[in-house]
């Protein structure tokens, strides 16, 4: 029996150094919901209050993001917050993949977790090979995606800037950029 054909679960990872890695995440969690299938969404890093446009569109569908986050580490007030929150998410994270309740769990900014040395990237692909039910999709977002990962990964794309308004001085505008 082909691979195919046993419907197994894809790893996929956006990764790259500019905008759209999540965006992109969600144009298949949108297909996903189209086709009726159970979705996850954890978020490691956006702020639990954030009012984006594309999670409110989510919500108005019937998802409901899980943020663990305390906003993005740049701004972060306290580091040490923010990597314990991340953490939680991911702990959070490995409860709903085990579950086998979803067809499709995202981890957005997941990589910020390995990039930043607060997880393992080998002790966490080999979790995934041996607890991620073989019919799940993951899908990873976030910068600096590890070679392990990329590895592991069945379909990786990588985000590059070719031209963006903010270099014109341009500022982002709301339902464009967030």
């Amino acid at each position: 029996m082909s691979e195919s054909s046993t419907r197994r679960g894809l790893v996929l990872a956006h990764t790259g150094d500019r905008r759209g890695k999540s965006t992109s995440a969600f144009g298949v969690i949108l297909r996903m919901l189209g086709r009726g299938k159970q979705i996850a969404l954890i978020q490691f890093l956006k702020h639990e209050g954030g009012q984006w446009g594309e999670l409110r569109a989510l919500r108005r569908l019937g998802l409901e993001p899980i943020k663990t986050g305390d906003g993005f580490t740049w701004t972060s007030k306290d580091l040490d917050e923010t990597q314990a929150r991340a953490l939680h998410g991911w702990a959070l994270a490995r409860e709903i993949i085990r579950s086998g309740d979803y067809e499709l769990v995202v981890l957005d900014e997941f990589t910020y977790l390995l990039d930043f040395g607060w997880l393992d990237t080998n002790d966490d692909i080999a979790w995934f090979k041996a607890h991620k039910p073989p019919s799940l999709h993951l899908l990873i977002t976030g910068r600096n995606a590890p070679a392990t990962l990329i590895e592991y990964a069945d379909t990786v794309t990588e985000m590059v800037k070719v031209k963006h308004a903010f270099d014109a001085g341009i500022k982002a505008r709301a339902g464009i950029e967030f």
